[in-house]
């Protein structure tokens, strides 16, 4: 059982992600009582009160989501439990996501999760550079990970021509493809185009 009404997630949400349907808010609550439960026993996430797993996963996952096409390929690149990822497929049924997660717990947590929400989403155990050469995407997430800067130069090698790069980080980097986290002193979204998109597009 979910630790929060499904009201009490969709007012916990409302900042980031106005107005959330029946059915997602179904999905995060089954999606919140599972990592509750995982995270009691290893260590998913560092956040263990609920409303705060709602508001600074959740809700920037789906603050997120706001910001991308709701169709085409995502990779989501040191997953972890899920973030952002896995909120952005279950708010865009269109995406078809794939979250790379290299540690064998947390994996394990994301394909219990998506078999819990039923949710089509390919999770790939491993670092992002072993995923094929040739697989590009059309969006590439990244938040949180370990050795930022090494993380995000494979997440860059990751993002087709003309695609997007969307990190969630504390560092504003100019008034351009920059949103301020709700909630947030310091969070930002960064959307930096690919750079054949920048020196080609119109």
């Amino acid at each position: 059982m979910s630790p929060l009404a499904q009201a009490q997630l969709a007012n916990l949400l409302e900042p980031y992600f106005p107005a959330p349907d029946s059915l997602l808010l179904e999905r995060l609550s089954t999606y919140l009582a599972l990592l509750v439960k995982w995270n009691a026993r290893t260590n998913l996430s560092a956040i263990r009160e609920p409303e705060e797993i709602v508001r600074r996963h959740f809700g920037e996952s789906l603050f997120t989501a706001l910001h991308l096409p709701r169709e085409g390929t995502l990779l989501d690149v040191g997953s972890g439990a899920g973030f952002p990822g896995l909120p952005i497929a279950l708010a865009c049924p269109g995406l078809a996501v794939t979250l790379t997660e290299s540690q064998n717990k947390k994996a394990a947590f994301l394909r219990e999760a998506v078999r819990a929400l039923s949710v089509r989403v390919e999770v790939w155990s491993g670092r992002a550079e072993t995923l094929p050469a040739d697989r590009l995407f059309d969006m590439v997430t990244l938040r949180a990970v370990d050795r930022p800067e090494v993380a995000l130069a494979h997440a860059r090698a990751r993002v087709r021509p003309g695609g997007l790069l969307a990190r969630l980080t504390t560092a504003a980097e100019g008034a351009n493809g920059t949103f301020r986290l709700p909630n947030s002193a310091q969070g930002v979204l960064v959307l930096e185009p690919s750079v054949f998109h920048v020196e080609h597009g119109s």
